[in-house]
Order: C-alpha cells, then structure tokens, then sequence
C-alpha cells in the first residue's frame, strides 16, 4: 500500500498564523486537498501526519472528510505523535480537534518519550521512512533552519518523490509521478 506522509511549518511561520478563515488558509486547505485527490489516483491509500497544531490537523480533518465519499473510502489515517503529552499546553479546542482525529485513525504510535526536541525530530524521521511521498507545506527557504526543512532533506536524501506547497502563495512544486 503506497503511503504519504505529511508535514509543515507551525502556523506561526504563515502570513496568516492561526487565522483559519483568513482567505490564504483557505487557499492553503484547498490545496492540501487537491493533494490528497492526486495522490489517491496514484495509489496512495495511507496517510501519516503527525499530530501538530496547524497542516497537521487540517490535513487528518481534509482526509477524514475525503473518506467519508465513497470515491476515498480506502484512505487510511495514521498519526505519529512525537511523545506522550505533546498537546499538554493547547487549548481546549485544539485538544478536542487532535482527539478526534485520533478516535478516527486506523492506527496512532508515539515515538519519544522524552518531551523535546528530538522527539519530533525522531517523528519526522520515522515518517519519512514509513512513507513513499513526503507532502510538505514548506517555503523552501533553506536559509533557515526548521524541522520541517530538515525532513524535506531527508526525504530527498533517501530519493522520496516530494510536494511542495508554498504556505503563503500556495504554488505546488513536485510530483507522486
């Protein structure tokens, strides 16, 4: 079964941060589900995210609302949290959203246990390497450092096809090709 794993900035690093009814967020979850759509001609059927604030819960809440068509119903989700506790300073609403998509997924693993740094770094990591597409809302400026810059190397390094779709103008760069 061909798998995608999804990452992405925080939020904070778009122009529109937090703002979901902001028309680029809009743009942005419209892209990420036009996404989903080409990768599931393709073949892709497994979905990992990993449970962050932000592209991660837009994309399970797109991918579960995908499933429920009977066009998408062999879309699986799977979410890789990077330790216990991860969501521990969210709000209430943001704590309500992750554990609805966790009650819907297939299939959850947490991967650190010691609440830092590393742990989402070893997240990334797993993802890229139980994934055959990485999908990335990343900027590609690489002149900063991020997590999310770094699985983008990482999964060019390992020869993983990679999407790009830019936070704030929402140009698409690569292919599932």
């Amino acid at each position: 079964m061909k798998t995608c794993a999804i990452i992405g900035h925080r939020p904070t690093r778009f122009k529109f941060k937090y703002k979901e009814n902001n028309t680029g967020c809009k743009r942005l979850k419209k892209r990420l589900h036009d996404q989903f759509i080409l990768l599931y001609e393709q073949g892709v059927r497994r979905f990992l995210i990993g449970g962050s604030l932000g592209v991660d819960i837009w994309s399970g809440e797109i991918l579960l609302k995908l499933k429920e068509q009977p066009e998408y119903g062999g879309i699986e989700l799977v979410l890789i949290l990077p330790h216990p506790g991860h969501d521990a300073h969210w709000d209430q609403r943001s704590k309500a959203r992750l554990a609805f998509l966790l009650a819907h997924s297939i299939e959850n693993t947490t991967i650190g246990t010691q609440g830092n740094a590393e742990d989402y770094f070893k997240r990334n990591r797993y993802m890229v390497e139980h994934s055959d597409y990485l999908l990335a809302v990343y900027d590609n400026d690489r002149t900063i450092s991020s997590g999310t810059g770094k699985t983008v190397q990482y999964a060019e390094k390992l020869g993983k096809p990679v999407i790009l779709i830019h936070p704030d103008t929402g140009i698409v760069s690569g292919n599932v090709t």
